[in-house]
């Protein structure tokens, strides 16, 4: 039985959802406000977060960002009922998994929660000690390293070096990085994924002679010796 922690502030929203889901052999926790998620969150271990954006002390971007930075993994859906590109990428930046907004069919709700939690099982059973050269990825515990001395990545940095550490010496295009990092298409005009791979290179190899992440001109990025 999986354990669900919502959070949500419109009681009737809340608990529509908590009833729907105890019928489905859920365990759920509900909070109203960040302040109160974040202290649940450090007593308790869940295996899906269910924010709301829209919370009356911090928005749930915000709280999943801050979540992001010591959980790079336990599944994040953000609920809305702003139904805007923008809010979709800002939320999903942040680290969040799904998006989904309200109204919403609460079997939409479940297919999607059940989406999360197999790629959960699938992710806890893969390897999890990544390593290519000097550069190693510990996805238990977060840590990752180069030349025996750790590097200090963010949520997405972390994600991304993970991805390049599966696809050795393949050629990863933006659009496969975009779907499988941040799980939305690639938009053309923009150079987001250009920018995040420039920080994870300052940062991987900053004090190194051999260069890791290659750029392949009008195809992407590959990781290669």
């Amino acid at each position: 039985m999986a354990n669900i922690c919502l959070v949500e502030d419109e009681q009737k929203v809340a608990a529509f959802i908590c009833k729907g889901l105890e019928e489905n052999n859920y365990k759920v926790k509900t909070a109203k406000d960040g302040a109160s998620a974040k202290a649940m969150m450090q007593t308790a271990e869940f295996d899906l977060l269910i924010l709301d954006v829209m919370l009356p002390d911090i928005s749930g971007i915000e709280l999943c960002r801050q979540i992001r930075q010591t959980d790079t993994k336990t599944p994040i859906m953000m609920l809305t009922a702003l139904d805007q590109v923008q809010n979709k990428v800002s939320g999903l930046k942040a680290g969040a998994d799904d998006y989904l907004v309200k109204p919403f069919h609460f079997i939409e709700l479940l297919a999607r929660i059940e989406a999360l939690l197999r790629r959960k099982i699938v992710n806890d059973t893969e390897e999890h000690i990544l390593e290519f050269e000097d550069l190693k990825l510990d996805t238990w515990s977060n840590i990752a390293e180069r030349g025996g001395k750790q590097v200090a990545l963010t949520s997405k940095e972390f994600s991304l070096l993970e991805l390049f550490l599966r696809h050795p010496n393949k050629v990863l295009s933006r659009e496969y990085i975009a779907e499988q990092v941040w799980k939305i298409d690639f938009d053309t005009g923009t150079n987001f994924i250009d920018v995040y791979v420039n920080y994870l290179r300052n940062k991987i190899e900053k004090g190194h002679k051999n260069k890791l992440i290659h750029t392949v001109i009008g195809m992407g990025y590959v990781l290669k010796g």
